[in-house]
């Protein structure tokens, strides 16, 4: 597998540092509001590489943060009267809820919380401090950037640049306009800790190095994150990380694109911001998944009613697909596989199974993985009938589910109806035999109206909420 590492600006082959193990690191939320469609992205894409490395038979240890103090959290607390935990303990719930609506959970995901690893990020700062790369002013400690070794190399940012473009303070007490806080002293109305330099709060970028380090040690397999994420955070975390350990932090670095909302940047003042429970309240949340899977992670993405509309569309033909199958089973009868099995099955195992490894190989490349599901419902729905073998339809559905579940879809459970909903259905299926076919329309159409599609099969009624 070749990823495309942001460091090196080349794809690598992609070698763990431990055979059979990977440990990923991802750049978690900060947890004052609901999580938006931005923060989406690098959720789902970096869950989807950790299931396909799953699917290679590799064990994966995850981890992503939350960031639980924060100025944003403060003013938030503040401006409600409440504790800062009060707000976080809020939004780690309701984030929790987003992420099991873009099925995240699984599999195990590691969520440390800044707040629990205090007194990791002091002994952090303190090794900093004696090795002269940090410095405390009136109970702020800074990161003395001119002791990193290769600033910038991620970003590919020149130190003496961001210099000269820095604007500096009257008040400034810094030695260096590009030293960044490690640690901030505590001002009235905030929260604190003790520590060597006074009560006070650890800064944005030391959370991450310290929590990578603690969880999964002093050099991991990939960090990754969104690409705005590049610099100044993962910038300055390699400095302070390298710095610190005196080993390579990352060897792979991996970052996404951003989306537009209609082609505009999303934000807040042109309002075109949408939460990811916004958007739970008009679609289900696999088909943002979904959505978030159709481009290439490194590409940007346009985000929109339409296009929205489409990847519902293209998932209700993957379930379809599964549906039949699952029907199927029913009606088939299990024989020796003929020579026209051999061929089907020849034929989905190049054109789906073996294009869509060869697409996640290749960085990743969900939007041609998604591809090769659509080849393989394709053959379903044109070979696939009730006089098949019940072999071939089992090797199908079992392919379909195979693949699927690398990229977290058909997750969706049978869901139960009102006994409202049954027993007009069951109304309309003694119409029919009655062929009363009037009260039987006249139940599709009050079916319709409930949101509830219906379907006369082989094997029955099915129905579905639309």
């Amino acid at each position: 597998m070749k990823l495309y590492n942001t460091l090196t600006r080349q794809k690598e082959e992609f070698i763990p540092l431990k055979a059979g193990h990977v440990t990923m690191y991802n750049c978690g939320p900060t947890v004052y509001n609901f999580i938006h469609v931005g923060n989406a992205r690098p959720l789902c894409v970096f869950d989807t590489l950790r299931r396909y490395f799953i699917f290679k038979g590799l064990d994966v240890k995850f981890v992503v943060n939350f960031t639980d103090i924060d100025d944003k959290i403060i003013n938030k607390a503040n401006d409600e009267g409440v504790s800062f935990t009060d707000i976080t303990e809020r939004y780690i719930k309701e984030f929790k809820k987003d992420a099991g609506g873009l099925n995240l959970y699984e599999y195990e995901t590691i969520n440390p919380r800044a707040t629990e690893h205090i007194d990791e990020i002091i002994d952090f700062i303190s090794k900093l401090i004696e090795k002269g790369a940090a410095y405390e002013v009136n109970g702020d400690v800074y990161f003395n950037i001119d002791a990193a070794k290769d600033y910038g190399k991620l970003s590919h940012k020149k130190l003496e640049d961001l210099i000269s473009g820095a604007r500096i303070n009257i008040n400034e007490i810094k030695n260096n306009p590009a030293d960044f806080a490690l640690w901030k002293a505590k001002k009235e109305g905030e929260p604190a800790w003790n520590s060597p330099w006074g009560e006070g709060r650890p800064g944005w970028h030391i959370e991450c190095s310290v929590m990578a380090k603690t969880l999964l040690g002093d050099t991991i397999d990939i960090h990754s994150g969104g690409e705005d994420l590049q610099f100044p955070h993962h910038e300055n975390e390699i400095a302070q990380s390298e710095t610190c350990n005196e080993v390579p932090f990352a060897k792979y670095w991996l970052h996404n694109g951003m989306i537009t909302v209609n082609n505009e940047k999303m934000s807040k003042s042109k309002n075109n911001f949408f939460t990811v429970r916004e958007i739970s309240e008009e679609y289900d949340l696999e088909v943002l998944r979904f959505f978030l899977l159709t481009a290439h992670y490194r590409s940007p993405i346009n985000f929109s009613r339409e296009v929205m509309d489409q990847s519902k569309n293209s998932l209700e033909r993957i379930y379809n697909a599964k549906n039949k199958l699952e029907e199927l089973l029913e009606l088939t009868e299990e024989k020796d596989y003929s020579q026209e099995d051999k061929e089907y099955l020849g034929i989905i195992e190049k054109e789906s199974k073996e294009m869509f490894v060869n697409s996640m190989d290749d960085d990743l490349n969900t939007a041609d993985a998604i591809t090769a599901i659509f080849n393989l419902v394709k053959a379903v729905n044109t070979n696939l009938d009730e006089k098949s073998n019940k072999k071939i339809v089992i090797d199908s559905l079992n392919m379909l589910m195979e693949l699927s579940k690398v990229l977290g879809i058909l997750n969706k459970e049978e869901e139960n109806i009102d006994e409202e909903v049954e027993s007009l259905i069951q109304e309309r299926e003694d119409a029919r035999k009655d062929k009363n076919f009037a009260r039987a329309d006249e139940i599709r159409d009050i079916l319709l109206s409930m949101n509830i599609a219906i379907e006369d099969t082989r094997t029955g009624t099915k129905w579905k909420r639309i």
